[in-house]
């Protein structure tokens, strides 16, 4: 006997053909594999140096506080609103009223930029790993030709195994959840076996005292730990293609960041406790090292190529839901056509695939540090800071509209989301602030043509439709 259909739940989405086949578990591992690739691997030396010493720990505490305040930014506004492209439809919805399309239209410009250029971080970190396994990948002076050939062809391999219907990816990626967990689970467990206590928690003196390390350290700091954090909205940028997203969408972003706070923590605290400090500091695959002084090279280079096949994970899931951001926008006219396609037989966005995956591919070639700078300060500004302001002003524009999650204590967490990304962006190196305003300033630009163009605000008039306040809770126009 059948059970009632819920809505939300159907398979196929009337009108942009999209399937809903993501369940709970898939929408977590997704979020999780893309959250925990590469990152903690080769950040934790960044940051003990950046940090002064062990007392870098607290650092991804203080990143989890402002991921899991952001987080329930997100969860309000996936459950409400939840469609293909994210944070693309929520400022559509939130900054119609004043601005028309500019808001929408900056996101999905910018978007094609920093989601592939985080993505690009997964390959140069997964090729540092690779410089343990193979010889000639990585030298004195970073990542080799040889290596940076090796990162381009990663990122072509992950962008032919997008090419497969929605329901086989949720398959693929849980497999690769598991191979990430495998891996983070396996240097947890060879740290703590060799572990020293007082070596972990032997903070430097002063270093808590008015600038000391740590604060001086802290801000940036916190760019690193944001950045290893991210990923925990990758579920709702495929909003569109998640069963009951009014239920799944809030949890499976909660439970993302609490599990990934959680290894983060180990893996931190393990690693100290297990590498001499200035041994840590200049580490290019500490995890490898750890695993071999704990059980010898050829166990270390068996566990180093499970990281490096979880490294492709987050790649993967990234791109995955970051190419769904240009195909809404083209859906609503915002963005080029050729993106509102979908592959005839497989239903996934093409142009997004494969735009994305040329611009990660370009930016494999820079350095991490960069990177990560220029990735973290254009999405604070186009993504999270908008996103503060967008559920502010949909409680007020929108007060009817069905949340089946409402934000606990709001606005509290929001007023933290907001402090903390402020702070972020403020810490982050002065050449990638100049980067981010000249890169806002050139969408605007952009904007200005295709407004004049399609005769719409400010050459125009403003297009008010609220897509979501009259549809079942979890449904989608």
């Amino acid at each position: 006997m059948s059970s009632p259909t819920r809505p939300g739940d159907s398979a196929t989405l009337p009108g942009n053909g999209l399937e809903r086949r993501i369940g709970p578990l898939q929408a977590t591992a997704i979020n999780m594999t893309q959250m925990c690739g590469i990152g903690p691997f080769v950040t934790i030396p960044a940051m003990v140096a950046t940090m002064g010493g062990p007392q870098a720990m607290f650092g991804w505490i203080i990143g989890a506080i402002i991921a899991l305040a952001d987080g329930l930014v997100w969860a309000e506004l996936g459950a409400a609103l939840p469609g293909a492209g994210g944070t693309y439809i929520y400022l559509r919805e939130a900054f119609q009223y004043r601005s028309g399309r500019l808001m929408p239209f900056l996101f999905a410009w910018s978007a094609v930029l920093f989601i592939p250029l985080i993505m690009s971080t997964g390959i140069i970190g997964l090729v540092q790993y690779l410089g343990y396994l193979v010889p000639g990948v990585t030298d004195a002076g970073g990542v080799t030709p040889l290596g940076k050939v090796i990162g381009i062809g990663l990122v072509v391999l992950i962008v032919l195994a997008l090419f497969r219907r929605i329901g086989q990816i949720s398959k693929l990626t849980t497999a690769l959840f598991l191979v990430m967990l495998f891996a983070v689970f396996a240097v947890i467990i060879a740290a703590f076996s060799h572990f020293d206590a007082h070596q972990a928690f032997d903070f430097t003196p002063g270093a808590f005292s008015w600038g000391g390390s740590f604060w001086s350290g802290l801000g940036a700091g916190l760019v690193i730990a944001v950045y290893d954090y991210l990923g925990y909205n990758t579920s709702a940028y495929l909003g569109g293609e998640v069963r009951n997203p009014g239920r799944t969408l809030p949890r499976s972003i909660i439970f993302s960041i609490l599990g990934i706070m959680t290894l983060y923590f180990l893996l931190q605290v393990g690693v100290l406790g297990s590498t001499p400090l200035e041994e840590l500091k200049n580490a290019t695959s500490v995890a490898s090292s750890v695993l071999e002084q704990a059980w010898g090279s050829v166990t270390a280079k068996i566990v180093t190529v499970f990281i490096v096949i979880a490294a492709v994970g987050s790649v993967f899931a990234g791109l995955l839901g970051g190419s769904r951001v240009p195909f809404e926008a083209a859906r609503d006219k915002v963005f080029l056509p050729v993106f509102g396609k979908l592959h005839p037989k497989l239903n996934l966005p093409t142009a997004g695939v494969l735009a994305m995956g040329v611009i990660t591919a370009i930016g494999s070639l820079f350095t991490l540090t960069d990177v990560i700078n220029a990735a973290v300060t254009v999405l604070v500004i186009i993504q999270s800071l908008a996103q503060v302001a967008a559920i502010v002003v949909l409680r007020r524009r929108q007060p009817h509209l069905k949340r089946p999650y409402r934000q606990v204590l709001y606005p509290v967490p929001t007023i933290i989301a907001c402090l903390g990304w402020v702070y972020v962006f403020y810490s982050a190196t002065p050449l990638s602030k100049w980067l981010t305003a000249a890169w806002i300033v050139l969408g605007l630009i952009a904007f200005a043509v295709y407004a004049s163009k399609e005769k719409v605000w400010p050459f125009g008039p403003k297009e008010i439709r609220e897509a979501f306040a009259s549809q079942p809770a979890g449904a989608e126009s």
